[in-house]
């Protein structure tokens, strides 16, 4: 039976892959704007969501990029960041969400006097109170945040030694993001290796814009737990004209080694990671068994949510029920939590959810 949107709203969902600064509401950004004289490129709520999705479906990685100056802009005071992981918070229970780590860089939340540590407790004192209301409504969710260095920067010691500090206080690991192309990770090793020492989590950025050498470098010498993205791991698998499948080294690696994917397939559309829902590498990848999650990367500026991500994979791909949970289960599995709070909402939570939703 073809799962309805209704049903996939209701299914448990687990996100890896979410930027707390691409998931604002443009209402919020009306009103954080107004406050603080930052002048925007559309005067309300709806066109400027409109101005958001145009922008992030241009083509243009100048424009795209312009989106999240605006989104910045209006997170730069205790309140603001408090406000805005509230309602991510909200906003993901609301869309069947049970767990969720959502990532964002600290650094560039201190324009107008924050400290780092101020930044990271403004965020968590929003998510700690989105979770008490979301428990209240019934609708309960454990969230994580993940501190991520821009890697063209360099703070990115600084910003493991912050995860380190607030890790038994709501952060669950560390990422860097950024233009891969001319800043490699490994510009970055001395935070991985402090990361390691620590016996730390944390992801990479890799194989989203740039192709299987970032991703080697992310996994080989920089000893990342996850790929943020890389998608384009699909460019190390060979389809033969017969139909037969072989993988490359780096490929095989992935796969045996169970390194989780965060595949965000609207996001990756619109980068040109993928030309459509039903060409995304996803299929073949799920087909293959590699540890495939799915994510919405930007729920903003894609227009998106984790209902719409499944669904549009439901509706290229066919999948049904047992997808869908595979693909939770993935994820859960993959997350930066504790095993035993991992398997607990494996057991109690997801697949008790699927299983109601298949009576």
């Amino acid at each position: 039976m073809e799962p309805t949107r209704d049903q996939v709203r209701q299914a448990p969902k687990v996100l890896l892959h979410d930027h707390l600064d691409g998931g604002l509401r443009p209402s919020t950004i009306v009103e954080l704007a107004a406050a603080i004289g930052h002048e925007l490129p559309a005067p309300d709520a709806e066109s400027l969501g409109r101005w958001f999705a145009e922008s992030a479906d241009s083509g243009s990685l100048e424009r795209y990029l312009e989106t999240f100056d605006h989104t910045v802009a209006v997170m730069q005071t205790a309140e603001a960041l408090t406000r805005v992981a509230r309602e991510c918070v909200e906003d993901l229970s609301t869309d069947g969400v049970v767990y969720a780590e959502v990532r964002y860089a600290p650094e560039q939340h201190v324009s107008e006097g924050l400290t780092l540590d101020e930044v990271v407790g403004a965020v968590q004192e929003g998510f700690d109170a989105g979770v008490a209301d979301a428990t209240a409504a019934g609708r309960p969710i454990v969230v994580r945040q993940l501190l991520t260095a821009m890697r063209h920067q360099a703070r990115s010691m600084e910003i493991a030694e912050l995860s380190i500090a607030w890790r038994e206080r709501g952060v669950a690991g560390f990422d860097i993001a950024g233009a891969e192309a001319g800043y490699p990770p490994t510009r970055h090793l001395d935070a991985f290796e402090y990361l390691q020492r620590e016996n730390s989590h944390f992801t990479i950025h890799a194989g989203e814009a740039f192709g299987l050498p970032s991703i080697w470098q992310a996994l080989q010498w920089c000893g990342a737990d996850r790929l943020g993205h890389g998608v384009r791991i699909i460019d190390d698998v060979t389809v033969n004209d017969d139909g037969t499948v072989e993988l490359g080294r780096l490929a095989a690696y992935v796969r045996d080694q169970r390194i989780p994917l965060e595949l965000c397939p609207a996001s990756n559309i619109q980068t040109g990671a993928a030309s459509s829902i039903a060409e995304h590498p996803i299929g073949l990848l799920t087909k293959l068994r590699f540890r495939v999650t799915v994510n919405t990367d930007n729920r903003l500026m894609s227009g998106t949510s984790m209902t719409d991500e499944m669904m549009s994979l439901v509706e290229a791909f066919g999948y049904g029920f047992d997808d869908l949970q595979w693909f939770t289960v993935n994820a859960m599995k993959s997350a930066f939590l504790p095993f035993d709070e991992r398997l607990a909402i494996i057991n109690e939570v997801i697949k008790p959810g699927y299983a109601a939703l298949r009576a």
